[in-house]
């Protein structure tokens, strides 16, 4: 009999890609060529659209695209900055979780709270949403599930309790990421913004959905432990005590005294990235500590020359200073750790190898831009939006673009992938309607967690599920009221953000 589950299988990010360039190449030889007028800074300038000599784009150009992707090309920026920064910060995590850190301190609150379990659900929700905000914490949430289960269920909850805490807390961060290498970075860089551009707005649109969450998830707790006939896993309570109990491990003590020490270098770490990325001097002309302290500093005799005259103030980095934090911090919590050379080196590569498919998938993302913008079809698929968006307000293109989001995410579930693809195109349409290309990564972004709050082609979502034993059909009935809430807040924030021109 044949096995329907392989004949339906989703194709990896890499096929989906890959087919796109095929599908873009083919576009080259139908759309006209045409080009725009730019300004100094390489924004289009709209009504000098011009028809040119058609590029087609043939086999040769296909295989060369993702390759190109990565080292850039005369029209188009390579993403190797990008992908060079996530493999980095994947080790720089790779020797985080050596250490243990993460898992014993999470260990170490549930233990310290048990009994009073209720204040747990805020409180751990927020630091994973935290996680996802700032480094699109996900997959490793799973491991935390079968800690949660027995402790939410013990106490009267349920195991959908204990998978929200985690499940939902990381996508809420991702959904509203201020500062996520994989949403916000990759985004920000293919439309050559500021990772930092609209941090504002995204961080009072962290809290806002962050309690919507957590009441969310504490009226249904409340309901189950009041009555457990409510949990949609009722069936299972028994078997769930029974099964998590016999084979929870005991949970640590708390954080060692290095450990300790790693967690405030871990903080600090990303302290410093979000402070880096933020534009002072562009929220207030008057926010010039960093450009004057930084000039100080580098101009102090032999100071400077060590510390390094090229150093650029908080507000000004980019990638390449943030990929050298973490770089710097990998080292730091080598030393801090004290941690042998061939843990260091094996948990730093083990790290980048883990991201290194991500690191890729943005390259050949960045190959459909490759093969539209040597084929010259760029500018008139820009043309064609400028024509079909005329007239149309600022609110009403950022709520479509929020739309069409969501089933691009389903398309392409990796978000770095989806990024890289598509906003090459989507952040010059908002030029044109007006929308400011930080407003256009937010709606990306909000799309691409809320659809990671439930897709089955999410590891996350099927991870989590799997270790607690909930169905995705459980789930999904579970989650639909939340998911309405999200989308109809996530559109109002988003049209009023246009209107306020943020």
């Amino acid at each position: 009999m044949l096995n329907l589950n392989k004949r339906l299988r989703m194709p990896s990010a890499f096929t989906i890609l890959f087919i796109l360039i095929i599908l873009v190449a083919i576009l080259t030889w139908i759309i006209p060529a045409g080009q725009y007028e730019t300004t100094k800074a390489g924004n289009v300038i709209a009504g000098t659209y011009q028809r040119r000599a058609s590029s087609p784009q043939g086999l040769w150009n296909i295989f060369e695209a993702p390759i190109n992707g990565m080292i850039g090309t005369k029209s188009t920026d390579g993403a190797i900055s990008v992908s060079l920064f996530i493999m980095v910060i994947g080790g720089f995590l790779g020797v985080t979780t050596k250490t243990k850190m993460l898992d014993n301190g999470i260990g170490s609150v549930v233990k310290k709270y048990a009994g009073r379990e209720k204040i747990l659900i805020p409180f751990l929700m927020t630091l994973f949403a935290i996680g996802g905000t700032t480094f699109g914490m996900g997959e490793e949430t799973i491991a935390f599930v079968p800690i949660l289960v027995p402790i939410m269920v013990r106490v009267g909850y349920d195991s959908i309790t204990a998978i929200s805490i985690s499940l939902i807390g990381s996508q809420i961060g991702c959904i509203a990421s201020t500062v996520n290498p994989f949403a916000t970075g990759v985004a920000s860089e293919t439309i050559g913004i500021s990772p930092g551009d609209g941090i504002i707005p995204r961080l009072i649109f962290f809290v806002m959905i962050l309690i919507i969450a957590i009441v969310y998830v504490m009226h249904y707790a409340v309901k189950v432990k009041k009555d457990p006939k409510n949990s949609y896993v009722f069936e299972r309570r028994q078997r769930d005590l029974e099964e998590f109990m016999n084979g929870q491990q005991e949970i640590v003590e708390g954080l060692s005294k290095k450990q300790k020490h790693v967690f405030v270098a871990f903080i600090l770490i990303f302290v410093v990235m979000i402070f880096s990325l933020i534009p002072w001097t562009s929220l207030n002309k008057n926010f010039t500590f960093f450009v004057d302290f930084t000039k100080w500093l580098t101009h102090i005799p032999f100071v400077g020359s060590f510390v390094g005259k090229s150093l650029l103030p908080l507000g000004n980095w980019y990638f390449t200073e943030i990929t050298t934090l973490f770089l710097i911090g990998s080292i730091l919590i080598k030393f801090i750790y004290k941690m042998s050379e061939t843990d260091f080196i094996n948990s730093f590569m083990g790290g980048m190898s883990d991201l290194l498919n991500v690191a890729i998938i943005v390259a050949v993302a960045r190959g459909i831009q490759v093969v539209m913008n040597d084929g010259n079809i760029t500018a008139t698929v820009l043309h064609a939006g400028e024509v079909g968006l005329h007239g149309l307000s600022s609110a009403v293109f950022i709520v479509l673009t929020y739309i069409f989001y969501i089933p691009m995410s389903f398309l392409i579930p990796s978000s770095s992938g989806c990024a890289a693809a598509t906003m090459g195109i989507m952040g010059p349409l908002g030029h044109f309607s007006g929308v400011s290309g930080s407003l256009i990564v937010t709606a990306y972004q909000s799309a691409s967690g809320f659809v990671n709050l439930i897709t089955p082609t999410s590891a996350i979502v099927m991870g989590s599920l799997a270790v607690g034993h909930v169905s995705i059909v459980t789930w999904l009935k579970y989650m639909w009221k939340l998911m309405l809430i999200l989308f109809l807040f996530t559109i109002l924030f988003l049209v009023v953000c246009s209107y306020l021109k943020l």
